[in-house]
């Protein structure tokens, strides 16, 4: 049974009813960021009850040293941590001597909660009946702003209602934080400095090890009845690494008082005075004004759901579902920084550890494309590049390899590996595949070639040579394998060529041959710079060539399908409708040893290389290959059913679409995997927008131009996204009697409907 909690709404995730059984989850779903840091939904009061306190800031992380059972060769050192920054919400609060705590409260009643992601806040209200019989209403908004990223506020009032209240406002920051995940129990903190001046307080740590310095900081406006008072704290309680301020109020019965507080961080990674960079933070900030922030605020994201939003008309739970997924994607990343990525946990939670899989390649890239401008996919392919010497490195060190041949880790924070489990550091090398790939792709969507010559040709060169020195030679078949792998389906380690990362390791090599060839002719400077640089020989190119054109992909001639990999059909091949659903899901209630002997899919491998390159088969292979593993496939993966809802859309399996559809868009609200107190599954929503786009929607890009095959479930009567193509904006607005383009730019554009050409011109609607 999935969870049902949040109430359905177009624009708003809502939670009514306080549960303590819930306050984990509701965490991570009500969490809130802005790009360069991010929140899980904590209570700002205290909390006694079971929580997961989480604050996360963009591109600042830790060395854990890594813990295994006995060490191998090619380890990594360490595992990186995201980070559990210090806590500038907290606010404790006294209410007539005693301390409000929902896990305390003699009656909590109206608790309702919002994420309005619309316009990017998120709100708490209650009553709640303390021990010592004073009731008070609550009502505490929260927002980290868009355009000032280093600035969060919060409005926390609080209304007495059956008698006068002395109310104690006690906020404070704190830097004495601990990751739920740490593998030593060390501190990451080092505490440099504690200041404080009249209402504001900053503390200066840095983290242990990798050296960044961070000032948090706070400054507090006390209200009554919306009227800022002029109020200094009776009392600054400071230690090495907290500071928390007191203002008592008394407060008549039915009138509010609420404290204002803004807070964030300024770290070293963008100044050098980071303590001074804080109280410039506060003064532009305290110069705008609460108010107007919030305005500010609901103006930023109105700006950005302009271009990214996808409507849906008659499916309720289908239009939130979409919303939450776009929503967060934007608050993790909004690409204006190269030096920062999108972690599949987001600011939601820790869990993974590093801030870059290959999700990013694979899944973010084509939302960041179609829905930014293409600056921002272009951002996120110079981070692979400028940490390509670190590639190099990793394939040197951890399996020998040498001439520039490039592993790029699976997970990482700044281009080391720093994943801890073999069969996934160094068996999961189709990563390298996906983000050769996504070169490919970001120049097949913008039509701006100048990446691969600038900088793109590097890498393919190096993920080549990767290739060629990581197949080897079989006498027996006389052709090349791919040994002792893991594919995207985790399910299955060390196995024997696997037909994604075998398929995707040809083209990689063929891609880059044709690269070289076309930079030569168009680019003839930089060809002469990256071949005298990487020292590129004619006679490595036949090499190359060899194994791209000898390469084994291992097939079942009978059943017509490829196989996962060499043994899958050795397997006791149960499907899954047979399998007892109370054994679900099987990674938490089955040994690791029965997973990898099961026939069970986390994600269907061969259907991902039927993903990335459906021209390259029929759809007669793709309805079998689709309907056989689809059989075996447990979907236990945030990353599967997207790819899957895309390939039943194009098999015109609309009923099998629309659940995977609803299973994606809808996989942290529902739970589906009974893990979402962890944090929410980010980089696999921007499959939910592919699923949408890609799937109903048909999009495609062939022979530079937009090509759409749309359809529609018979669940909705309507939906519609806009795609950013070459900087002109094509809107598609679909029902069931028809589909209708809009373009948005100065030119006219040809698309492609149903294969057929179609002109559409600036302002004016195109029905087919």
């Amino acid at each position: 049974m999935n969870q049902d909690y949040i109430q359905p709404s177009n624009w708003s995730i809502i939670e009514e009813g306080f549960d303590p059984e819930k306050v984990k989850s509701s965490e991570s779903l009500f969490s809130i960021g802005n790009g360069a840091m991010g929140q899980r939904a904590n209570f700002e009061e205290k909390y006694s009850g079971e929580t997961f306190q989480g604050s996360y800031i963009a591109g600042i992380y830790y060395p854990d040293k890594t813990k295994v059972g006995w060490w191998k060769n090619g380890y990594p050192k360490y595992f990186a941590k995201v980070l559990n920054a210090p806590n500038w919400i907290g606010i404790d609060i006294e209410i007539n001597g005693e301390s409000l705590d929902l896990n305390k409260c003699v009656k909590v009643e109206n608790y309702r909660r919002e994420l309005n992601m619309k316009e990017g806040w998120h709100n708490r209200s209650f009553i709640a009946t303390l021990q010592n019989g004073t009731e008070v209403k609550v009502n505490a908004r929260r927002f980290l702003s868009i355009n000032l990223d280093e600035i969060g506020a919060i409005s926390y009032e609080i209304t007495p209602l059956n008698q006068d209240a002395k109310i104690t406002y006690r906020p404070y920051i704190d830097a004495g934080i601990t990751n739920e995940d740490t593998n030593w129990e060390e501190k990451f903190w080092e505490p440099l400095d504690v200041q404080n001046n009249k209402n504001q307080g900053f503390i200066t740590a840095q983290t242990f090890k990798t050296h960044f310095k961070v000032t948090t900081f706070m400054h507090n406006s006390i209200l009554e009845d919306d009227k800022i008072v002029d109020l200094q704290p009776d009392n600054v309680e400071s230690s090495a690494d907290k500071t928390q301020f007191s203002y008592t109020l008394n407060v008549v019965k039915n009138s509010k008082s609420s404290i204002q507080k803004l807070g964030g961080y300024t770290v070293s990674l963008n100044h050098e005075n980071t303590q001074e960079a804080a109280e410039n933070a506060i003064q532009k900030a305290l110069k705008i004004g609460y108010q107007q922030l919030l305005l500010d605020q609901k103006e930023a994201w109105l700006k950005i759901w302009e271009m990214s939003d996808i409507t849906i008309e008659g499916d309720i739970k289908a239009q939130q579902g979409i919303r939450f997924n776009i929503f967060q994607l934007n608050q993790t990343y909004l690409g204006k920084d190269s030096r920062l990525n999108i972690g599949p946990k987001g600011f939601t939670g820790e869990k993974y550890g590093g801030s870059t899989y290959w999700d990013t390649e694979a899944y973010c890239i084509p939302f960041y494309m179609a829905t930014k401008d293409q600056q921002v996919a272009r951002n996120l392919l110079t981070y692979r590049y400028n940490q390509l010497n670190k590639a190099i490195e990793n394939a040197e060190q951890n399996l020998g390899f040498n001439n520039g041949a490039a592993l790029y880790p699976m997970v990482t924070m700044n281009g080391e590996e720093c994943h801890n489990e073999w069969e996934i550091t160094h068996e999961e090398i189709h990563r390298n595949g996906a983000i050769a790939f996504a070169i490919y792709n970001y120049y097949r969507f913008t039509g701006d070639y100048s990446y691969i010559p600038e900088k793109g040709l590097e890498v393919l060169i190096a993920i080549a040579r990767f290739w060629h020195q990581r197949a080897s030679f079989s006498t027996q078949r006389n052709q090349y394998m791919i040994l002792g792998v893991t594919g995207p389906n985790e399910y299955e380690n060390n196995i024997n060529n696997n037909f994604y990362t075998n398929y995707i390791a040809k083209w990689c090599i063929d891609y880059t041959n044709e690269q070289l060839q076309k930079v030569a002719i168009e680019y003839p400077k930089d060809h002469k710079r990256i071949i005298e640089k990487v020292k590129l020989s004619d006679a490595e190119l036949k090499e190359w060539k060899k194994v791209a054109e000898n390469m084994y992909f291992p097939k079942s001639e009978e059943l017509g399908i490829y196989l996962q990999q060499d043994g899958f059909l050795d397997k006791d091949l149960i499907p899954v409708k047979d399998l007892d659903k109370s054994q679900r899901p099987i990674n938490q209630k089955w040994s690791w040893d029965r997973v990898l002997r099961s026939p069970y899919i986390k994600q269907a491998d061969v259907l991902q290389g039927f993903y990335f390159f459906e021209d390259h088969f029929t759809i007669d292979e793709l309805k079998r290959n689709f309907e056989f593993y689809e059989s075996f496939t447990v979907h236990e993966s945030s990353l599967s059913p997207c790819v899957h809802s895309i390939q039943a859309a194009k098999l015109d399996k609309m009923d099998m679409a629309y659940k995977f559809y609803l299973r994606t868009s809808r996989l942290d609200l529902d739970d589906y995997n009974k893990e979402v107190e962890e944090g929410c599954h980010i980089t696999s929503m921007a499959g939910t927008w592919m699923s949408i786009v890609e799937g109903f929607g048909g999009m495609r890009v062939k022979n530079n131009k937009l090509h759409f095959t749309p359809k529609i479930p018979k669940e909705w009567e309507g939906y519609s996204f806009k795609i950013n193509f070459r900087n002109q904006i094509v809107k598609v607005a679909v029902t069931a009697n028809g589909s209708t383009f809009t373009l948005d730019g100065n030119d006219e554009m040809t698309i492609n409907v149903y294969e057929k050409d179609i002109l559409i011109s600036p302002n004016s609607a195109t029905t087919v």
